[in-house]
Parts: structure tokens; C-alpha cells; sequence
């Protein structure tokens, strides 16, 4: 069944600042935007051009399975980028008035968020995301290692002791300052064995493995660096026309240049979320949209700033519980 805006509650703003956040891995499940194809044309027609690019149904991976498939992160990255744009397109479709102040995206979500801003076309953000996910397979292929959610600790201990569980060879380093009390680090698996009993005895409430692979947001990416700053150099990008957050330096990026040095060093260095979330709130924003699969980033907001309010988008039953705040 196809939808129309006038079956929606107008979502009311008023003079309030709004940010539109996008999410990264980790927020991925088996039947993230077939609902949404099935109720809005636009959302569907998104999907249609992902497996049309991509040259396989991705629609069927993200809705269909298995599980196994859509969390393989060469499938991962290119499913939550095309839903979060399918639920973006039937937000413009819907609210076309609806502009945001800023926008910002976790990890692979920063892609989101620049095709959200007009600094890349879905179809470049689409080949982008796919090869960056393809890259970051084979760098866990050729330089193994893994990762750890750390809760309950201050994140400048928690850089001192993976800094002292840290050698030449086996390195441990934050790859996401999520929010306050919950902080991922990555790096060689022997570098983690050695710090998790340090972080224990510290005060961490849980150290948590994270079934991956790979060291994301760490030198174990820099096999493939070289190859990721071609494709970045390689794809169009222009100034965005919405403010947009970088990872890196959690500070607008202002232009083409600033956007594809923030993704290349993204790959190597630790995603800002809790100073992207204090910069954004810096800024007058006390409402964030979040746009896409889950709401994991809702969550890590309100954890950051009790004062704020976060709604999450990315089912048709989300449209229809939108109300006057």
C-alpha cells in the first residue's frame, strides 16, 4: 500500500533547532526498510537503484537474510546507507519544508548524512560505502585484530591504559567515544587480552568483545588506506549545503576538502560522537532526528544530554507516531 503525507501529523518544529543523525554498523537487522518499500513509493524506488548499482538485490540481504549476510560489513554498510536514504527521501517527500540545522552520521552514517547535506549523490555515497566496507573486509583479512564496548569508565583512564598495554607491533586504541561511560577500542587481539584485565581492575563496570573481525577506527586500517584515499579522491563531492559534523574533528566541514580528508582519516582515528552531540546541543540543537535503522544513536544522544529530545525513523509505524512535542 502506498501512503500519503495527508494520513501523518505535520511534525511540528516551532522555533527550535533539529539535527538529522544518521547511524553506522551495528545498528543493522534482518528486515530493516521493507516495510517502508511497501508503504512509500520513493523508499522503494531507493532499494530498486541500490541492487540496480550494485548489480545484486541488496533489498534482499537487508530484508530477507540471513543474518550471517546482512552482517558480513561488505553488505552491512551499503544497507544501512541506502535505508537511512529511503527514509530520508520519504521524509522530503512528506515534510518537504523540513530542513534540518545540522547533520551528522556515526561512522559509515557520515555517508548518509553528506548525501543528506547535497555533498554526494546517493549513487556516489552507494559506491562509496560499498567499497569502504569491501576495504575494511580484506584490512581484517591482512592485519586481523578486534574490538571491546568498555562500559562505566572515564575515557581519559581508559586512554592511559591502552596506551601503557600498547607496543610497536600490538596496539590498542578508542575507536568510538560513544558517550560518556561508553567508549569501543580496537587493535590486535593480543594488545585487548592484555589490557581488559587492566580496565577491570580499574573500575570498568563490563568489558564486552564485539563478535568482529576487524580493528576498525585504528592503525590496523592502514593497509588499505592507500586504496580508500584514491576512491575517496576519485568521487564527486561538493560543499554541503546543510552543515554536516565530521567524525574526526566533530566540527563542520566546510568544504569538499575538508569532507574527503575527515573520511580518509576516518578510517585509522576514533569517532567523536560525544563531542559531535555537545557541539550540536553548542549550537542550540534540542532535537535529534534519528534517520534510519534502530535507535542506537537516540540512546548514546540522550546519554550525553538528558535535556534533549531524540526520535528515531525508520519504519512507517514511526511516521505514524509522530506527534506534537
Amino acid at each position: 500500500m502506498n501512503i500519503t503525507a495527508r494520513e501523518f501529523l505535520i511534525i511540528p518544529m516551532n522555533d527550535q533547532n533539529f539535527a538529522f543523525v544518521f547511524p553506522g554498523q551495528g545498528s543493522q537487522i534482518v528486515g530493516m526498510g521493507k516495510a517502508l518499500a511497501q508503504s512509500f513509493t520513493v523508499a522503494n524506488e531507493t532499494f530498486t537503484q541500490a541492487d540496480d548499482v550494485l548489480g545484486f538485490s541488496l533489498s534482499k540481504v537487508a530484508w530477507e537474510g540471513p543474518e550471517e549476510s546482512l552482517n558480513d560489513t561488505i553488505n552491512t554498510q551499503p544497507a544501512l546507507f541506502t535505508h537511512s536514504i529511503a527514509v530520508h527521501q520519504v521524509i522530503r517527500s512528506l515534510y518537504p519544508d523540513l530542513k534540518p540545522s545540522f547533520v551528522a552520521g556515526h561512522s559509515m552514517g557520515e555517508l548518509s548524512a553528506l548525501v543528506a547535506a547535497g555533498a554526494l549523490t546517493f549513487i556516489d555515497g552507494l559506491k562509496l560505502v560499498r567499497i569502504r566496507g569491501e576495504l575494511m573486509k580484506n584490512a581484517g583479512e591482512k592485519s586481523p585484530g578486534g574490538m571491546a564496548a568498555v562500559l562505566g569508565m572515564d575515557i581519559t583512564l581508559l586512554e592511559q591504559l591502552c596506551s601503557e598495554a600498547s607496543n610497536k607491533s600490538e596496539i590498542v586504541q578508542v575507536a568510538n567515544d560513544n558517550c560518556p561511560g561508553q567508549v569501543v577500542i580496537s587493535g590486535s587481539n593480543n594488545a585487548l587480552d592484555r589490557v581488559q584485565p587492566h580496565l577491570e581492575a580499574a573500575g570498568a563496570k563490563r568489558v564486552i568483545r564485539l563478535a568482529v573481525s576487524i580493528a576498525a577506527h585504528s592503525p590496523y586500517m592502514a593497509t588499505v588506506q592507500a586504496d580508500f584515499n584514491k576512491t575517496v579522491a576519485s568521487t564527486p563531492i561538493h560543499a554541503p549545503l546543510i552543515p554536516t559534523i565530521g567524525n574526526v574533528t566533530a566540527m563542520p566541514l566546510l568544504d569538499a576538502n575538508h569532507i574527503r580528508e575527515d573520511l580518509q582519516n576516518q578510517l585509522t582515528h576514533r569517532v567523536r560522537w560525544t563531542e559531535t552531540v555537545q557541539f550540536l546541543t553548542g549550537q542550540g540543537i534540542s532535537m535529534f532526528l534519528e534517520i534510519g535503522s534502530g535507535s542506537v544513536l537516540s540512546g548514546l544522544i540522550k546519554r550525553i544530554d538528558r535535556n534533549v529530545i531524540t526520535i528515531s525513523i525508520g519504519s512507517p509505524d514511526d511516521f505514524r507516531h509522530l506527534h506534537s512535542l
